[in-house]
């Protein structure tokens, strides 16, 4: 008999609207399914927060989106994922299954080097965590990672203007010591990079594989559905509806390009105020 919760949504998170590429190859692959989206976006960005802030933030909207009923909670937020995934999954055992990004990407990037040099393009709170070094480390010992921090691209690409020079310089100045190191692979750590992939491969070569954490998410959603006998049934069209906790005409206007679908509603939710750091 199936299991109860099959009409659930699925909930993702992220801590802008860079998790909509994400949400994208979800709504592709399982087309079936619902989803609620939530994007942090008045607490943007994640990438130059501290370990403990982050944390507190994934839990507050973790609860948020179990409270309102979800049978499976996806992080799709690089800097939360490598912050706060181990208390997470601590405090959500039980109540709700998670998944995050960082762990299906690397699976993937090992599968995809031949020479066992990967690089890794990201925020700097997601380099300085380790947490793709630990995640290759236990797939692939024998992978050697060159990552890379670029703070300032995230909070460009989420402004939603056309790709200029600002753009193009810090993609290949992130890029460089990357073919210096002769990587075959390079992930994509922040949800926010697939915007600007095109730029990113022209900057790398042609020859380098680039992996992105979309593909790898809705793949991992389908394994961990079908182990917990929680698929929806195939034969049904699933909705899709977003929240937010800035500006729902921002998010829905900028929104529409990440998403490449349609956005008619967006719902504000209160959050806890940001952190200020003091002078």
């Amino acid at each position: 008999m199936p299991a109860p919760g099959r009409e659930l949504p699925i909930a993702v998170f992220d801590s802008g609207i860079g998790g909509l590429t994400v949400l994208h190859e979800c709504l592709v692959s399982l087309p079936h399914e619902d989803f609620v989206y939530f994007g942090d976006t008045a607490r943007f960005p994640y990438g130059d927060r501290d370990q403990d802030e982050l944390i507190d933030y994934a839990r507050e909207l973790s609860e948020q989106l179990v409270e309102r009923g979800a049978k499976l909670l996806v992080v799709a937020c690089n800097s939360a994922t490598a912050a706060a995934r181990e208390a997470l999954e601590r405090e959500l055992a039980g109540r709700v299954g998670l998944v995050t990004v960082v762990g299906p990407e690397a699976r993937l990037a090992a599968a995809a080097s031949t020479n066992r040099a990967v690089g890794l393009l990201a925020t700097a709170a997601t380099v300085a965590s380790g947490a793709y070094a630990r995640a290759l480390a236990s797939v692939a010992p024998d992978i050697e990672l060159h990552a890379v921090a670029c703070p300032e691209l995230a909070p460009l690409i989420q402004a939603g203007g056309e790709i200029d020079q600002r753009i193009v310089d810090l993609i290949e100045a992130g890029c460089a010591p990357l073919r210096a190191a002769e990587v075959d692979t390079v992930i994509l750590g922040c949800t926010h990079y697939p915007m600007v992939r095109p730029v990113i491969q022209r900057a790398l070569g042609r020859g380098v594989e680039i992996i992105s954490s979309g593909e790898a998410i809705a793949k991992q959603i389908a394994e961990t559905l079908a182990a917990a006998d929680l698929a929806a049934e195939p034969d049904r069209r699933g909705r899709y509806e977003f929240l937010c906790s800035g500006d729902p005409a921002e998010f829905r206007e900028l929104g529409r390009r990440f998403l490449q679908l349609p956005i008619a509603e967006v719902t504000r939710v209160a959050v806890a105020e940001p952190r200020t750091v003091a002078p």
